[in-house]
């Protein structure tokens, strides 16, 4: 039998990537131990059928795209690792950090039987539901794992060998689990080295992607092995503070991540930013790397290659100041589920998916997109999911709202300044919005209500591409897509003399307009996703008949903005047992609204017949347990106390 192995170091070198020595095998002995002890907790037995629930198909759509930039930094590293253990009776697996499959790909002989045991996308691999395996025993132990054959918890899975490694993001946090799984008979001692080191690869993927603006430094204490799986990657903000460090530079330094949150540049290189700067200096624009020599805090001499943007260039150049504000000091390209690709606002309204073809068209043309309609209709999260499905999508995303800032401010928020520029101005100037943008995207929110004043010279930049700092007299090139949104007409104000015409047709490439909450269809499944985010993961929250009908008839003054903060009160409302909401749980300013609007309250035909099929359901749940309430409440997903309400109501009806 092959041995166990847990990888418990953050090394770099290649007896990092290697399995099966004997320190490692007695430890990963105790990690299966351990394992097995809380696969008894968890209430399985080793005879028992595994859980064989699997997600449907828009529901694992979905996940994927909650985890899109792991799946897409990841896809391209499955492939080739799977090309260098084909036919060998296996598959590789990608999962989130929950230990949801979300991708596989292998021998059509073995995924034949890998899908009898739902080793497939969509189902669940923690131990809570398999039990001991390498998927999810890598999860609860934090360490590349090897379970094989009769070490599964499970006999169900025991024709299995597993080697499955966790996948961080560049803050030290876990993102998901690659794994490469085939017949225990067939083994290969080289499967986890090869895992190991695909997932180097991906993690230094998601590492690069993670800065765009910042300051990275490749190194290693042999020139060869920079630009090399083994190389460090360290990034910092132009000021020289310390942002990230992939594994194999924490092993160089020989600090954990969160000691080495403490330092600097400076204080881990020996050498402060105008220093560094100054050494690979260079008269382009674009990204310079020059490999140089650095000594570590240690004392060790490494060799280094600079990757430096010119937005980070351009705050530490000698004409210009420190800047700590030019890198965010975490930004990911993960999508947030809410604020993801476009393919998420697809969601049944004809008027939505024929606006989003039309935008598909012109991504990556540089073309500029101009979004209107009423607030709260979601313009900034169509702005969000364009830049995520356009090329610049590596690069930041800087939104301003232009109704929000002082027209006092706003000049030296969007252009930024240099010190002394004007009274109250930060000693070491600032970066502004236009120049954050460099290599991604611009979104100006609000547009309409931009000070004529400043309209000129948004213009300028916009037609020369190059953006001059309060304060200065040195032209600095950007490069950016713009999307611009606004709730006014701005025709109108373009002949009320207040918007300028020229601007008005530089930022109307293609004009798109989301339609009102109250003119789409696709409200059921609107309310389904933002109810998909307000409970914890593997809880359905639901509305019920009678508040999904007063939904229909409402007006939704406030749009989704409305929408979602009417669903978070709800969910508030529930008590821990509860699973529906219902006109109950409602806050009142939603009834409000509807007597404001003048909407009847006077119950609809609709309405009451919603209303008895409520009590039918009532009377079905109560007879079905024998009158017994708190089986009957969790049948129906409400607690005790709505279901003695709507007893209360169904023996009303019965009295009339």
């Amino acid at each position: 039998m092959n041995p166990v192995s847990i990888d418990r170091s953050s090394g770099s070198g290649l007896s990092a990537l290697l399995v099966g020595d004997p320190a490692g095998r007695m430890e990963g002995l105790d990690i299966i131990r351990q394992s097995h002890e809380r696969s008894r907790s968890f209430g399985l037995t080793d005879t028992m059928r595994p859980d064989y629930g699997v997600l449907g198909e828009t529901d694992l759509i979905l996940k994927r795209e909650q985890n899109r930039a792991l799946c897409t930094h990841a896809l391209p590293v499955i492939e080739t690792l799977y090309g260098q253990i084909a036919n060998t009776h296996s598959m590789v697996v990608l999962t989130d950090s929950q230990g949801l499959i979300l991708h596989s790909l292998g021998d059509d002989d073995f995924l034949a039987r890998a899908d009898r045991v739902a080793l497939r996308p969509g189902a669940l691999w923690s131990e809570q539901q398999q039990g001991t395996n390498a998927i999810g025993t890598a999860i609860a132990a934090g360490d590349a794992t090897m379970v094989f054959g009769d070490q599964h918890y499970l006999r169900a899975n025991r024709f299995l060998a597993c080697s499955s490694v966790p996948i961080l993001d560049p803050f030290g946090e876990l993102l998901g689990v690659l794994d490469v799984t085939g017949d225990c008979r067939g083994h290969s001692r080289h499967t986890m080295a090869l895992a190991k080191m695909s997932a180097q690869m991906i993690e230094n993927h998601l590492f690069t992607s993670a800065f765009p603006e910042a300051l990275r430094i490749h190194f290693h204490g042999r020139p060869e092995f920079i630009g090399t799986l083994m190389e460090g990657l360290a990034a910092f903000r132009a000021d020289g503070r310390f942002l990230s460090a992939n594994r194999s530079a924490q092993f160089q330094f020989g600090l954990p991540l969160a000691s080495l949150r403490a330092h600097s540049l400076s204080s881990l290189f020996n050498v402060s930013s105008g220093e560094l700067i100054d050494r690979i200096r260079s008269s382009a624009g674009a990204p310079v790397e020059r490999t140089i020599s650095l000594r570590l805090h240690s004392g060790v001499n490494v060799f280094a290659s600079v990757d430096l943007r010119r937005s980070a260039a351009v705050a530490l150049s000698a004409d210009t100041h420190d800047v700590t504000d030019v890198v965010p000091s975490k930004r990911m390209p993960e999508p947030q589920p809410k604020l993801s690709g476009l393919r998420y606002l697809m969601t049944g309204d004809a008027q939505v998916a024929a606006l989003v073809e039309r935008v598909r068209k012109v991504i990556g043309k540089n073309i500029p997109i101009l979004i209107g309609g009423e607030t709260g209709t979601g313009k900034d999260v169509l702005a969000s999911a364009v830049h995520r499905d356009s090329p610049r999508s590596g690069g930041p995303f800087v939104a301003v709202n232009c109704a929000s800032i002082p027209d006092t401010l706003i000049e030296a928020e969007l252009f930024g300044y240099e010190e002394g520029a004007f009274t109250g101005a930060s000693k070491r100037g600032a970066c502004g919005k236009i120049l954050q943008a460099d290599g991604g995207t611009l979104f100006l929110d609000e547009i309409g209500d931009m000070p004529f004043s400043l309209q000129s010279r948004l213009l300028r930049v916009l037609q020369e591409r190059t953006v001059t700092p309060l304060g200065s007299t040195r032209a600095v090139p950007v490069d950016f897509a713009l999307i611009c949104a606004s709730n006014r007409n701005l025709r109108e104000r373009v002949t009320a003399g207040e918007f300028r015409e020229d601007l008005y047709y530089r930022i109307n490439g293609l004009l798109v307009t989301l339609p009102p909450l109250r003119q789409r269809t696709d409200l059921a499944m609107t309310v389904e996703k933002i109810l998909r985010g307000e409970r914890a993961t593997g809880t359905t929250i639901r509305v019920s008949p009678e508040v999904l009908a007063a939904f229909m008839r409402h007006s939704w003054p406030g749009n989704f903005r409305q929408l979602a903060n009417v669903l978070r009160t709800a969910c508030a409302m529930l008590d821990d047992d509860e699973t529906c909401i219902g006109l109950d749980h409602l806050p009142q300013d939603f009834f409000d609204d509807e007597r404001d609007a003048g909407i009847s309250a006077t119950p609809t035909k609709d309405s009451v017949r919603l209303d008895d099929l409520a009590l039918s359901a009532v009377a079905a749940a109560l007879e079905t347990h024998a009158g017994n309430v708190s089986a009957a409440a969790r049948m129906l997903g409400v607690s005790r106390n709505t279901l003695y309400r709507k007893m209360a109501a169904l023996d009303e009806t019965r009295r009339r």
